[in-house]
């Protein structure tokens, strides 16, 4: 694969794939394609050589301009979507338009051009499991996880529009013969994610002196990956994956939100109880938890970050050290979330 085009790379997980590509893998360029909503930042892909990385600033709804890259590539990895819950219960159109509408978009030019396509799902669309009290730290058990034959069962407008195009990836696979894979990954956290998300908002509001926030009772759970490791996942998926099939990305890294907040509290020198408690989210998903068997046995992928902590810290550490990325957004996003009572 000489010519890739990375739908979002200037997101978050996109940008830190288009970086994982060109540092691994010198004899691939990576086409951009990204929309360059708010959390889309030419700054995520700053120092990137020119030759090698082109960013095309554009939708993914734009047929004529997508089958125009299509057809001068070898493979899209499509990572472009809107992906905020909170977001998508106040408005939820923009998350029907670019996440089914563009994934179609998308299909369609890669099976005209008979390109190999990856898709970027999230483990949000198996809905959530029932809470258990023995995570790592807390007892023993595995507890029930999401596999690749777990049922569907999204509970958001962003989960239903992300289960709605990994839909539509099987049926053209089946269909017409796409060549495609799909990966459900669980929440990813590391340098350039955007400051309205969990962990990079606690950190920024430290820095900032503002008093972190917790949804309700900050039992729910998430099974958080570095995003390096969602990256070496993906590619191996892309290059070495089964055609058609699903593989599921996780690192067993589950810890409930409180546990997280307290854990960056510490690291940056505030009391652990030194944040204020918020009205709990709408339809807040209990658990996720990624069973990444399948993943491990037949491609040979194991995650790089197993402490969390130490992951914890090394982000910690970038957006203290990157605060020109982050500080011109922070009072709007705040507002923003005042205005909800969040």
């Amino acid at each position: 694969m000489k010519n890739i085009i990375v739908t979002g790379g200037a997101g978050f997980i996109g940008s830190n794939f288009v970086h994982y590509v060109v540092k691994y893998h010198p004899d691939v360029h990576v086409t951009v394609l990204d929309k360059l909503t708010y959390a889309g930042n030419r700054a995520n892909l700053a120092g990137l050589p020119e030759d090698r990385v082109e960013l095309v600033v554009g939708d993914i709804c734009d047929a004529d301009l997508v089958d125009k890259l299509a057809s001068k590539a070898d493979a899209v990895v499509h990572y472009a979507a809107e992906s905020h819950n909170d977001n998508s219960l106040n408005d939820p159109a923009p998350f029907i338009q670019t996440n089914i509408v563009g994934t179609y978009t998308l299909l369609q030019a890669c099976r005209k051009y008979d390109v190999r396509y990856h898709h970027i799902s999230t483990d949000e669309v198996y809905g959530d499991l029932p809470l258990r009290e023995d995570l790592p730290g807390h007892g023993e058990g595995p507890g029930e996880k999401f596999t690749p034959e777990s049922r569907y069962n999204p509970s958001s407008p962003y989960s239903s529009s992300k289960a709605s195009s990994d839909m539509l990836v099987r049926a053209w696979v089946r269909s017409f013969g796409l060549r495609a894979t799909i990966s459900n990954c669980s929440n990813n956290y590391g340098p350039f994610q955007h400051i309205e998300k969990f962990i990079p908002r606690q950190i920024t509001n430290v820095l900032s002196g503002i008093r972190p926030k917790l949804y309700g009772s900050g039992k729910n759970v998430r099974d958080w990956i570095h995003t390096n490791d969602h990256s070496r996942a993906v590619w191996l998926i892309l290059t070495e994956g089964k055609i058609g099939e699903t593989y599921l990305i996780g690192a067993d890294g589950e810890q409930d939100n409180v546990t997280v907040l307290e854990m960056i509290l510490e690291a940056m020198g505030q009391p652990k109880d030194a944040y204020d408690v918020v009205k709990d989210r709408p339809g807040h998903d209990l658990r996720y938890a990624i069973d990444s068997t399948k993943l491990r046995t037949e491609l040979g992928w194991k995650p790089e970050f197993t402490d969390f902590k130490s992951g914890l810290q090394h982000t910690i550490d970038w957006y203290t050290q990157h605060e020109d990325w982050w500080q011109a957004e922070k009072a709007e996003v705040e507002a923003k979330y005042a205005k909800n009572g969040q």
